[in-house]
This record gives structure tokens, sequence and C-alpha cells, in this order.
């Protein structure tokens, strides 16, 4: 696979130099060692056409590569289709002749092959095929490379380029003989980010005598090594903010419908459910338009919309009935929650459907060598941020907000000014369902969209509404990532499994110590 991407890089890369059918001419005993010698000769025709560091060095290599370098006699042929060119004297003949014979190319010899080409590359025009070609060679690069790397460390203008071209040149000057040449190369691959510098220190360690080049190499090691335990931090940060912010996206519909009216809702997490397999219905309208990438923009509404229709009929048939009736409502809604998984496989099997990311929503962002953030996590990190804010908004600045806080704090004293506490009731229900469905819409981004999807969630919302203090909206979140971070440094100490079990464990002791959560309870539990 690696040979295969190497080639298809090295084809662009030709492809910018403007290579024609007619190739310049070449050194004749070069092409003769390429062509005509043992492996060994053949590896050093390698190295002198990579140090020559030109167009026609690419053009011969990548021919041989391709299986387009001929024999024919004692003369080295290129032959495109039924034409053909000296590799020599860059003459062309109209006809192949019917007697060249193939070059073979052994393992060794492939991969000194992939190595210059990368090399080579980095003479590209094309800044693209230049940083493909330097992350290429900064997982090592041979000897020989070198002056190809001087040259184009002189011509390279991009400062993040010429960075790493530095670091690779460091590196290959770890193998002179000048005792001085590898004292200042260990200096300077003290500042590298790169990971695989790592191990090129720990292998010059195992080989150097020299007491104060293994000291530099041990100072430069550290250094190293401090930097990328950084970037490590950093990644189980992010991981951490990431895991946060979708426990907070499954909890905080379930901080309506648990925390604020008092609900069990056990059918909460088949609501997300219904909220990604929407996005999937969405997706599949847009498929084979212009517009795919911009489906998300119709799924959101219509998963928020779809999860609140459902809750709303849920709640005006079935739980309305059941307020103040805990146990009840937790059975009931359980068997809904089954009546709503069976319904999914029904309508679309119970196989796991394919949700495809828009592009902008594919990749990452590199921020240190290593340290990729996918784009699909960051964008949503920030829609749990905005569903956040508006649910906030919607809490405390609007009038539905105001009936809601009125109804969970005093329902008597709500009704007897006039307000509908049963319609308030419906409106918040569906409202929590609605957020349930963002949820899934998010979900369906990032994990497999099934009809088992909710059950992976419906005891983490619980979790985070329960540490956080039931009606408490600042309890959800501030629940939501300290669970977040919790798991992902207990599963870098004793693997996921154990992580769960242990913070189970510390949020069963948390109630037990303080059964109101973080935050003081109030609302309707309160009075009853």
């Amino acid at each position: 696979m690696r040979t295969l991407i190497t080639i298809v890089l090295a084809a662009g890369l030709l492809g910018s130099f403007g290579f024609i059918e007619k190739a310049s001419a070449q050194d004749a005993k070069t092409v003769a060692r390429l062509a005509f010698g043992e492996s060994d000769e053949k590896v050093e025709a390698i190295a002198a056409l990579v140090a020559a560091g030109d167009e026609k060095s690419a053009a011969l290599l990548q021919a041989l590569a391709d299986g387009e370098l001929y024999t024919a006699g004692k003369r080295v042929l290129i032959v495109k289709g039924d034409a053909a060119t000296d590799a020599v004297t860059g003459e062309r003949l109209a006809k192949a002749p019917e007697d060249k014979e193939d070059i073979t190319v052994n393992n060794r010899l492939r991969r000194e092959l992939n190595g210059a080409l990368a090399a080579l590359r980095l003479i590209s025009p094309n800044e693209e095929v230049r940083l493909s070609s330097v992350k290429e060679l900064l997982g090592g690069a041979e000897p020989a490379m070198l002056p190809l790397v001087k040259k184009a460390l002189d011509k390279e203008s991009n400062p993040r380029i010429k960075t790493m071209l530095e670091q690779i040149a460091a590196a290959l000057e770890l193998k002179a003989e000048d005792r001085k040449v590898r004292l200042d190369a260990v200096r300077k691959l003290a500042g590298s980010r790169s990971p695989s510098t790592k191990p090129l220190l720990l292998s010059f360690l195992e080989s150097e005598k020299d007491e104060e080049l293994r000291s530099e190499a041990q100072k430069s090691l550290r250094e190293i090594e401090g930097r990328l335990a950084w970037g490590e931090r950093l990644g189980v940060a992010f991981t951490s903010v990431s895991l946060g912010s979708i426990l907070l996206l499954a909890a905080l519909g379930l901080a309506i419908t648990y925390g604020l009216m008092g609900v069990i809702n056990m059918a909460h997490g088949e609501l997300i459910m219904i909220g990604a397999y929407t996005t999937y219905v969405v997706q599949n309208l847009f498929k084979g338009s212009a517009y795919f990438d911009w489906y998300l923009v119709s799924a959101v509404p219509a998963a928020f919309l779809v999860s609140a229709g459902v809750g709303m009929v849920l709640e005006r048939s079935v739980i309305r009935w059941l307020y103040g009736r805990p146990l009840e409502t937790l059975l009931s809604t359980w068997g809904i929650s089954l009546i709503l998984i069976q319904a999914v496989r029904s309508l679309f099997g119970a196989a796991n459907v394919q949700v495809e990311n828009p592009a902008f929503m594919s990749g990452g962002a590199e921020i240190l060598a290593g340290v990729v953030l996918p784009w699909s996590r960051i964008v949503i990190i920030g829609f749990a941020l905005f569903v956040l804010l508006a649910m906030f908004l919607l809490l405390n600045k609007t009038r539905l907000g105001l009936f809601v806080r009125g109804v969970t704090q005093n329902r008597e004293m709500a009704a007897c000014v006039g307000v509908s506490t049963a319609r308030v009731d419906t409106w918040a229900f569906g409202l929590g369902s609605g957020i349930a469905g963002l949820a899934g819409c998010a979900l369906s981004q990032i994990d497999n969209v099934g009809p088992n999807l909710g059950q992976n969630y419906i005891v983490d919302s619980f979790m985070v509404v329960v540490l956080g203090g039931v009606g408490q909206l600042a309890g959800t979140v501030y629940a939501a990532l300290g669970l977040g971070f919790a798991n992902k440094l207990l599963e870098a100490w004793q693997g996921a499994v154990l992580a769960k079990i242990a913070v189970l464990i510390f949020i069963i002791f948390f109630i037990q110590k303080r059964p109101q959560g973080m935050f003081a309870l109030k609302g309707r539990a309160v009075e009853s």
C-alpha cells in the first residue's frame, strides 16, 4: 500500500514538472548500472540519481517504478505504449523493439525507489507535494539523500516545510563521520516536534561511543520527550472535552424531562436514536445532489422536530397520567423504549446504517506533530455549546421558559395565576425530547447508527444529571465535563471497562454523601 501511495504521489510530481514523452540525456554509466548492474550497483545508481536531484532523474526512476524501463541489447529504453525513448541520449523511437526485456525490481530495490521518489518530490514546485514528501521522509531517509535535502532546504520558502527539512538534514548528519557534524545534528534535533526523532536518537545512543555526544543526545532526548508529553496531554484534554460535549448533548434533554419535570424517562436513549435515524433519512434525500455537504442544515431542525413530536405524543398519551408515580413511569417508559427499538428495526433493519460526514467535517487539524484534532469532534463541541446557550436563553429569556420554571417551583401557584400546567408539561417534555434528537444528530457523525444507539448513552445521561444536581443546568455542564475527563484519564491508566466501573463507584459514594448532587435541588421533587 505504501508503495502504491508513493508511486501515485510521484506521478503527481512528474505531472507538475510537465514531463513529456521525450526524455533528456542521462549519465550513461549511471543508467547502465541502474539497468544492467547487480542489486548493490542499482542501489548506488539510485543514490546517484537522487544526488543529481533534477527532473530527468525523477522521470527515469519513475519509469523504473512503473515498470516502463526496459533493455534492448545494450540500450536502456523508457517505453510508453508503442513508443520508446532512449534513456541515455533522449532519442525517440517510433516503435519499441520486440526483443526488449524487463528490468527486475526486487523488494529491496522497491524500498530504495520509494525513498528516492519521495526525496525527489522535495524539488516539486507544488507546495502540497513538497509537504507530503517531507512528512514521508521524517519517518526515515537514506544518507545519500542529504545533498538533495540541503538543496531543497536552500530553496524552500515555506517556514513549516523548512523546519521539517532542517530536522531531516540533522537526522541524516547523525550518520556523518565528522564528529562536529554529528554534535551539531544532535543539538539541532533537540528542537524537533516529530515523534520519529525519539527512536532516531535512541538508536544513535546505542551506536555512539563518544561520551560528550551521548550526553548531548540524552539532553536532546529529554527535551523531545517533554514536548511530546505535552502533546499527549493536549490530546487527552481534547478527547476529554469531546466526550464531555457528547455526554452534555445526551444529558441536556434529560435535564429537562427528569431534572425539571421529575419524569424518569427510560426511553430517552431511543429519542436520541430517533434523531440519528432522522439524520440518516435526510442524508439520503440529499444524496446525489450538489448540496450534499449541506444536508446537516436540514437534518438538525428535522431531528429536533421529529424527536420533539414523538416526545409530545408520549407525554400526552402515557406519561401525563403517571406524574408523581416514579415506578410506574420507569416501567412504562422502558416498555416504550422496547417498542421504539422494534419499530426502528422493522423500518430500517437490525443492521447499522451509514451516515456520512460532510466534507467540512472530514479530516482534522494537526496542531502538533502526531496530535490531530478531528474536525467532526471540533464541530460537535461547538454544536454542544450552541445548544447549551440556546437552552439557557429559552429557559431564562422566553415566556415558555418562565412558565416551565414557574410550574417546576410551584405548580399550584402557577395554576392559580392562569398558567396551563398540563400544556406546559407537554411543551417542556417536547423540548427535552427535541434536544435528545439533536444529540442523536451529532452522534450520527461519530458513532454507528443502529437500533441500540440510545442504550449506549442512557446510563451515562442519568449519571450526568444526578451528579450535577437534578434540575440544575450548570451542574449538568460541570458533571458532563468532569465525567469526560475522569473517563479518559482512567482509560489511559486502567482501560475503558475499569474506568467505567471506577466512575460508577465514585458517583455512588458521592451521592451517598451529597444526595442533591453538586448543586442544591430546586423544583417539583422538593415539594414532593
